[in-house]
C-alpha cells in the first residue's frame, strides 16, 4: 500500500505511525548532547587548566616540575588521541573493545555518555588552553603581584575573561554533539538516527525518513544556535553604561556647577 502513495503521503503516513518515536528518539539525542557537552566542558577546563600551569624552575622543586611535565605529556596524548580519531570509533572500542579486552563491562547508556564526554573534553580543552592563552598576560602578573596564589588567579582573574571568549566554541561543540550522537547507533542508542533506520529499513522508506529526521535535526540546531546566542547577548550587558556616584560627588560638583563656583 505504501508503495502506491505519493512522497508527500509517505511522510504524511510516517509521521503519523511513527511521529512519537521520532520525538524520543530527538529527545535522547538532545539528553545526550545536553549532558555530555556540560561533562566534556567540566573536562575540558580542568585539561586546559593544567596544560596551562607554568613550571618556575628556580622556586619549583625537581619533583614537582617532572610530575608536572609528566601530567602534561599524559593530558596531550589524551587530546591528540580523542580529537585525532573518529568517535564512531571510540563508541566501539569502548562499549565492545573494552569488555573484550579488559574485561570492563560498561552499559550502552554509560557508554554513550563516556564517549561523548570525553570526545567533548578533549576539544574543549584546546579552547581553554587558546582562551586563557588570549588574556593579557598582565592580568596574572597583576593578580600575583597582590598576594593571589596561581590557582586563586586562575580561577578570580583569569577563567571569568577566558570563559567569554569560548563561549561560542562551547555553542559549536553542542551542536556538534547534537549531529555527531547519531553514530551512537552503532552501540544500540536508541536515538533519532537509530529510529531513522528501524523505520527506513521495515518500511523501505529511506529518502522520506531521511527527510523527516533532516528537518528535525536541523530545527534542534537551529533553536540551540538562536538561544546560544541570547546567552552571549545577556552575557555581554548592555550596551551604555552610567557610572555610580557612591561618595555623592558627582552630584556636589553638578550643584556647585549651578551655582557658578
Amino acid at each position: 500500500m505504501i508503495s502506491e502513495m505519493s512522497f508527500l503521503e509517505r511522510i504524511i503516513y510516517l509521521l503519523q505511525q511513527y511521529g512519537t518515536s521520532y520525538l524520543k528518539g530527538a529527545g535522547t539525542t538532545l539528553v545526550i548532547a545536553l549532558f555530555s557537552t556540560f561533562i566534556g566542558c567540566l573536562i575540558g577546563f580542568a585539561v586546559g587548566i593544567v596544560q596551562t600551569i607554568p613550571v618556575d624552575k628556580k622556586r619549583d622543586s625537581v619533583a614537582k616540575r617532572v610530575l608536572l611535565k609528566i601530567v602534561k605529556i599524559i593530558l596531550k596524548a589524551y587530546v591528540e588521541l580523542f580529537r585525532g580519531t573518529p568517535m564512531i570509533v571510540q563508541a566501539v572500542f569502548i562499549y565492545y573493545g573494552m569488555a573484550q579486552v579488559f574485561g570492563i563491562q560498561m552499559g550502552m547508556w554509560t557508554s554513550a555518555f563516556f564517549v561523548v564526554s570525553i570526545n567533548t573534553g578533549a576539544y574543549m580543552a584546546e579552547s581553554v588552553r587558546g582562551g586563557i592563552i588570549s588574556v593579557d598576560p598582565g592580568q596574572m602578573e597583576g593578580a600575583k603581584a597582590i598576594g593571589m596564589t596561581h590557582f586563586q588567579a586562575m580561577i578570580h582573574v583569569i577563567l571569568p575573561q577566558a570563559f567569554r571568549n569560548i563561549i561560542p566554541q562551547i555553542g559549536n561543540n553542542f551542536i556538534i554533539n547534537i549531529k555527531d550522537t547519531s553514530v551512537l547507533s552503532i552501540i544500540s542508542i536508541v536515538d533519532l538516527f537509530f529510529v531513522h533506520k528501524s523505520v527506513a529499513g521495515a518500511l523501505y522508506t529511506y529518502f522520506e525518513s531521511a527527510t523527516i529526521v533532516m528537518c528535525i535535526y536541523l530545527t534542534m540546531t537551529l533553536l540551540s544556535s538562536r538561544l546560544l546566542l541570547l546567552w552571549e547577548k545577556k552575557l555581554d550587558g548592555s550596551d551604555n553604561y552610567e557610572l555610580v556616584d557612591v561618595m555623592g560627588i558627582g552630584t556636589q560638583l553638578g550643584s556647585e556647577r549651578k551655582e557658578g563656583r
